[in-house]
Parts: C-alpha cells; sequence; structure tokens
C-alpha cells in the first residue's frame, strides 16, 4: 500500500515549523527507496536477496538524514510521552535483534558448510561411505531450518505500528515513514530467513533428475533454490556407492560457491546492523534532549 507523506495543513493555527513538503529531496529518497522495495520481485536467490539488502541500506542512509532535520526532531520531542514514541522504540530494538540473529543464523550455516568440506576433502573422493559427513550436515541444517522458522514466525507477530494518541500531522507523518521502514525491513529479513529455511520438496524432485542424469537439468534449476539444489547434490552423493574424484569436486566446488554467497549475505547483514544501530541512537538522542 502506497504510503503519503503529505502534510496536511492546519487551518486553526500556523504551522511556521511543519515538516518539508513531499518535494523535499530527503522525503522524496525515503519515498522512492520504499516503493521500489516494495514492487521488487520476490527474492529467492542470494544474488537477489543481496541486492534486495543493499537497497534496505540506502533506505535507512535516508532515513537518517530524514531524521536528522530539525523539523523531523521537533515532531518527535514534542511527544515525549506519547506512546506511539514507546512503540517507535520498541519496534528500532526489534529491528535489530532480528538482524542480529538473522546474521547469526548466516553464520551457522556457513559454518556447517565450511565443516562438511572439511570432511569430504578428508576423504580425498577415494571412499565411499560419505552417509556419517552428509548426514550430520543435513541435522545441523535441519536444526537451524527450524530456529530460523520460529524467528520468521516471531518478526511477523512482533511487527506493530505505532499508533497516535493526537492529530499532530508532523508527527503523523514522521510516525507513517518509520513504521513502513519497519515494515518493509521486516519483511525483507523473513525472505532472507526463508532463505535458509528452505522445505526439502523441492530438493526431492531434483534428485530423481539427478539420478538419471548426474547433473541438475535446466527444468529442475528452475524450480529450486541453491541450498536446495545443493542437498539434491549431497544426496546422490550419500546415495553413490562409487564415488569419482571428479563427482567429489563438483559437489565441493558447490559448496565453496554456495559458502561464499552465504559469507556476502552475512557481511550485508553485518554493515545492515550498524546502520540499524545508528537509527536506533538517533532516536534515543531526539527523545532524550
Amino acid at each position: 500500500m502506497a504510503t503519503s507523506f503529505e502534510v496536511t495543513r492546519n487551518t486553526c493555527h500556523a504551522r511556521s515549523n511543519s515538516l518539508p513538503s513531499r518535494s523535499h529531496p530527503l522525503v522524496e529518497g525515503v519515498e522512492e527507496q520504499l516503493s521500489r522495495l516494495r514492487t521488487s520481485s520476490e527474492a529467492t536467490t542470494s544474488a537477489s536477496l543481496c541486492h534486495r539488502l543493499s537497497s534496505l541500506k540506502d533506505l535507512h542512509e535516508s532515513l537518517d538524514n530524514f531524521l536528522q532535520l530539525q523539523h523531523t526532531k521537533q515532531a518527535l520531542s514534542r511527544e515525549q510521552n506519547n506512546k506511539c514514541v514507546e512503540q517507535l522504540l520498541d519496534g528500532s530494538l526489534r529491528l535489530l535483534d532480528a538482524c542480529g540473529t538473522t546474521r547469526d543464523v548466516f553464520s551457522q550455516m556457513r559454518e556447517c558448510m565450511r565443516e562438511l568440506q572439511s570432511s569430504l576433502r578428508r576423504k580425498r573422493g577415494c571412499e565411499s561411505g560419505l552417509d556419517n559427513e552428509i548426514s550430520a550436515y543435513m541435522f545441523s541444517k535441519k536444526t537451524l531450518a527450524k530456529m530460523t522458522r520460529n524467528l520468521k514466525s516471531a518478526i511477523t507477530k512482533n511487527h506493530a505500528s505505532g499508533v497516535l494518541q493526537n492529530k499532530d500531522s508532523d508527527l503523523f507523518s514522521v510516525v507513517t515513514i518509520l513504521n513502513e521502514v519497519e515494515k518493509i525491513t521486516s519483511e525483507v529479513f523473513q525472505s532472507l530467513l526463508a532463505f535458509i529455511s528452505q522445505s526439502r520438496t523441492s530438493s526431492r524432485s531434483i534428485v530423481s533428475k539427478l539420478f538419471k542424469s548426474r547433473k541438475i537439468s535446466c527444468e529442475g534449476e528452475g524450480d529450486a533454490t541453491e541450498i536446495e539444489k545443493m542437498d539434491a547434490e549431497l544426496i546422490v552423493l550419500k546415495s553413490s556407492k562409487d564415488i569419482k574424484i571428479e563427482q567429489m569436486k563438483q559437489v565441493l566446488k558447490g559448496l565453496e560457491s554456495l559458502e561464499s554467497n552465504i559469507q556476502e549475505l552475512e557481511e550485508e547483514l553485518e554493515c545492515m546492523f550498524r546502520h540499524l544501530m545508528k537509527t536506533r541512537v538517533s532516536l534515543l538522542n531526539i527523545f532524550n534532549n
């Protein structure tokens, strides 16, 4: 739903300190970035998720500049005891927690992949019987997926919009912007968690193709995520009675590539965490001064 940042005129008294109009560059920037993130296609690959995180960082940079405007500070500081102020601070803390936990999930996922790569390299492609190594990875991944689904559910449930107790149009405009930013940020984190906690339905369907051709067909690639395709490769490797060196090299190459992509997302989340911390500090400074 589109958000309007127009400031309603109050005919009862002068509004010399009202917020900048919608044409103000900072307001335009926030609005355009929000619109871009809302209309962007569902991110299902690590590359698209990384691009979406980059756009989210740009949004939060613009938001912090918006919070530094004197008019924005005045609108918020006039309502120090308003319930919506508490909700805005709670929202900034929720986003920090969600970002930090999501970053930790990606870190744990990457560590699981590194351990698996280490185990596979020790086999040197000359031994069969990789059941224990791959099963251990799948078990760790399953535990991690359960944790991410719970976190994703918590993010959805905890999001709440600030409620104004008066009709201050300046405050309404600021709160509207902050609530919309919180909402879209939560949605991006949910997409990241969904990427990690994929079900194995698609993986199983790809496995049948892998057993026939020993490689993922073009038909199968379009229906599965990178993680599901990697799972399918591992299931085939686990089931192989005679593991070829080239087969092992292919799997290791895939794991290395996926680990690198996950590390990039992890680094983007770390940068995002710093932006969210900066926003929270800005809000606390406004409310405490």
